[in-house]
């Protein structure tokens, strides 16, 4: 009996320590979006200043010549804006290029759009930003409050917001509980005060339900594009791979075959040789033509999952590799194929040209996509129009709507990220 009432205890200990342990991720995040929201509302305060300085210099008739250079100033920090939320949400997709002529630029709803955006986010997104930063130093000066307050001033032996001045030992100890207070204050606000700061950004730079459908158009005239050519150059990849390897052991085959029937009649032992190298060959043509058909689609990836494919390959890596990878569920097939073929092709590059003495495979699915990150402590310096096969993977990421980034300095570590909309 006591062990039966023991489960449901020791069962919810777990539960609470994820539950925390969720959450606080979730602040940590919340702050890592308010410290970005920050920087890109020093550049809206700075782009508002900037445009107070043009509309007054219009006033005495000599602005008019900074309007050009302005409106460009500010759709830059407005897509600097829009890389970011997209990176932390769903796409924020940009307007087409703005009319050449100038009145009909500054006519133009995006543009005053993007002027009510910097005006909200280099007020709002600013204080938030404050805040944000404001909160953790707050909570950990007050919680940590009883290991320095003999060692200052006695005036300045006061919590953060300076309420009272502390004399004694209670009194420190009632400032750590403040801070920790604080702390759980912050945990709890942190999330909503990222969703704010973000708000306008999405409400404002976002195009209205209806326009900038050209822009659309043209993503995916490219998008389409990719994937036939992604499809072309596996057809190209087959046949070469057919022609030159499997085809050519047919040949040999049959030409062994041939030898050894003229030979049965004159001397059967060179027969019997010849029948032994006519198997050998078949079965190295068997061998890479099951290379090739794994090649097409692995078939650990109907047979498993994408994790233990992902295994496979890092297991084969002349470079040590590990993969980490927290996806649940299945995904499409064409997600799940292009997900191993850029881990395959990302591995193939650091096997060749890195070396690398370690590598790592990262694969989280967040927002309904699919993040794939390789990286390795390799020499750096990968181009991508360098033929090492970069582009190829460029173009089979972006067949599917997906984004790829590449970060590469000279001396490493290089950084290779890749995003699928994966619909789960």
């Amino acid at each position: 009996m006591s062990t039966h009432d023991a489960s449901p205890a020791t069962g919810a200990e777990p539960a609470r320590t994820r539950d925390v342990v969720a959450r606080s991720r979730v602040a940590l995040d919340a702050f890592e979006h308010l410290v970005g929201g920050m920087g890109t509302a020093v550049l809206a305060l700075i782009m508002l200043l900037w445009l107070m300085l043009t509309a007054a210099a219009c006033l005495l008739g000599v602005g008019l010549f900074l309007v050009p250079v302005t409106l460009r100033a500010l759709r830059a920090v407005a897509d600097r804006e829009r890389v970011r939320l997209s990176r932390w949400g769903p796409e924020v997709i940009g307007p087409a290029p703005g009319p050449a002529r100038l009145r009909q630029a500054l006519a133009d709803p995006a543009t005053r759009r993007e002027v009510c955006w910097v005006a909200s986010h280099a007020t709002l997104g600013t204080a938030l930003g404050l805040v944000g930063l404001t909160l953790p130093l707050t909570s950990a000066t007050d919680a940590t409050f009883p290991l320095w307050w003999r060692f200052v001033p006695p005036a300045e032996a006061t919590p953060s917001i300076g309420l009272w001045t502390v004399h004694d030992w209670p009194g420190a100890l009632a400032v750590c509980l403040l801070g920790i207070g604080w702390f759980t204050v912050t945990l709890g606000v942190a999330p909503g005060m990222a969703r704010l700061q973000a708000w306008p950004g999405r409400r404002l730079l976002s195009p209205p339900p209806g326009t900038d459908l050209a822009t659309r158009v043209a993503q995916l005239t490219a998008t389409r594009a990719a994937a036939l050519d992604a499809h072309a150059t596996e057809l190209r990849r087959i046949e070469r791979a057919l022609h030159d390897g499997t085809q050519n052991r047919m040949v040999a085959v049959t030409v062994l075959i041939g030898a050894s029937r003229r030979a049965v009649a004159r001397n059967p032992a060179d027969a019997d040789a010849l029948l032994e190298r006519a198997q050998e060959a078949a079965e190295q043509a068997l061998a890479e033509l099951r290379e090739v058909v794994r090649g097409i689609l692995p078939p650990v990836l109907a047979d498993r999952s994408l994790d233990d494919a992902l295994s496979g390959l890092a297991s084969s890596c002349p470079v040590p590799c590990r993969v980490d990878a927290a996806v649940d569920g299945r995904f499409a097939a064409s997600v799940e194929a292009t997900a191993y073929f850029v881990v395959a092709e990302a591995l193939t590059n650091i096997a060749r040209h890195s070396r690398a003495r370690h590598a790592t495979v990262t694969v989280r699915h967040r927002d309904a996509r699919l993040r794939i990150r390789v990286t390795d402590d390799g020499l750096g310096g990968a181009d991508e129009h360098g033929g090492s096969g970069l582009a190829g993977i460029r173009k089979r990421v972006e067949a599917l709507d997906g984004a790829l980034t590449l970060a590469s300095p000279p001396g490493g570590p290089t950084t290779l990220e890749a995003e699928l909309p994966c619909g789960l």
